[in-house]
């Protein structure tokens, strides 16, 4: 029986959005498979904004990753007319005195400069009268420091899973979306997928479920993986010039290890002031599914969030929260990204590139998928199999 697809995607997330729309650029014939109608609040690839880093921190295999995705969404943004890539810079702050890790990393801005200077990105670091002159939003600590760069930024995930899918349709690609995957298995050369709709055939399967990804792997496999439940926060400012200084052009994104129980990262003003200034935390203790989260977001929660990570910190910001949503983590020890051939399952291939930093590597991602996929040459991926 022929194989009536090339490649079958699972997943039309961040990643997933961004394999398709590669395969069908490249003439396969694509089908991408939703449960959802993405993109959508469900799952990791919401809120408005997402950070984007070209230096890090994590370690230097992901700079590449970072690099390529700015290049595509660049070209995208030509194509379509839409903006989905703001370079405002970033800083990273880090001072005295026990400080949370960031994404395992104990102290993330030297590890930060480290990556930048291997990789020949154009930085400085301030020091505490120089982050106060040129960044008044932060109520920094006398001896704090912090990395800087123009290079980095943010984008807008829901517009760059939106831009993907429809430039994949307009190629050629099918979605089936609002379908759900019920199994999938490799036999005759090929792999069989089934949903509660359908059954469909494929000569190899990309598996980039994000935090439905452990219920489709065996026991030994998905123990690898933990799903966390992170909350995003939108305060809103005291006042409008409070509101200004938080404007893209005067404040960049920033990762801070403030003396807290969390790393606390965020962003500027993106929309106007009724709509609040985003920022969040990342907890790595409490593990969920995405059938059992909580999803709502309780006033007690909120208060502790101003009343810890907003209020000792962010002198212009109010205490009154605009919304709050929920997000997932897919994490993997050490922050790392998983992309490997299945094992049990050689035309499967698993991507789980998230553990919290992964949107921002997702374009370049995408493409490997889809080089992988099919047999073209692509980077060395030892750094990112399940083996680790």
């Amino acid at each position: 029986m022929a194989d009536p697809y090339d490649v079958i995607l699972l997943g039309l997330g961040a990643m997933g959005s961004a394999a398709t729309y590669q395969l069908a650029k490249r003439g396969a014939k694509v089908l991408g498979i939703d449960q959802f109608s993405p993109p959508h609040e469900l799952g990791s690839t919401h809120g408005d904004t997402r950070i984007t880093r070209l230096a890090c921190g994590e370690g230097p295999e992901y700079t590449e990753f970072a690099t390529r995705s700015h290049e595509i969404w660049r070209e995208l943004e030509g194509e379509l007319g839409v903006r989905l890539l703001t370079q405002n810079g970033m800083v990273v702050i880090y001072g005295p005195g026990k400080r949370s890790p960031s994404h395992g990393v104990p102290e993330f801005l030297a590890a930060t400069v480290d990556v930048a200077r291997a990789n020949g990105i154009d930085h400085r670091v301030l020091d505490t009268a120089e982050i106060r002159a040129r960044f008044p939003v932060f109520n920094v600590t006398d001896g704090d420091e912090a990395y800087h760069d123009d290079v980095s930024g943010f984008v807008y995930p829901e517009r760059c899973i939106d831009a993907q899918l429809g430039q994949a349709k307009a190629l050629g690609a099918r979605l089936a979306l609002n379908e759900r995957v019920t199994s999938f298995e490799q036999a005759d050369g090929g792999v069989t997928v089934t949903t509660d709709k359908a059954t469909y055939r494929a000569r190899q399967l990309i598996v980039a479920a994000g935090a439905w990804l452990p219920g489709l792997l065996p026991p030994n496999l998905a123990a690898g993986f933990k799903v966390t439940r992170q909350v995003l926060y939108w305060f809103q400012a005291k006042d409008a010039e409070a509101h200004r200084q938080f404007s893209p052009d005067a404040c960049p994104i920033y990762i801070w290890q403030i003396p807290a129980p969390q790393v606390v990262y965020g962003f500027p003003a993106v929309g106007a002031f009724e709509d609040g200034i985003k920022l969040a935390t990342e907890q790595t203790t409490t593990t969920t599914t995405p059938g059992e989260v909580d999803r709502s977001v309780s006033a007690e929660e909120t208060e502790e969030m101003y009343r810890t990570y907003v209020a000792p910190y962010f002198p212009g910001l109010s205490s009154k929260c605009i919304k709050a949503k929920v997000c997932l983590y897919t994490e993997v020890d050490k922050a790392r990204f998983v992309i490997d051939r299945h094992p049990h399952m050689d035309r499967v291939i698993v991507a789980s590139p998230c553990s919290g930093h992964g949107f921002k590597h997702s374009a370049g991602i995408g493409e490997l998928l889809a080089q992988m996929a099919l047999g073209e040459s692509h980077r060395d991926i030892s750094k990112f199999r399940f083996s680790g």
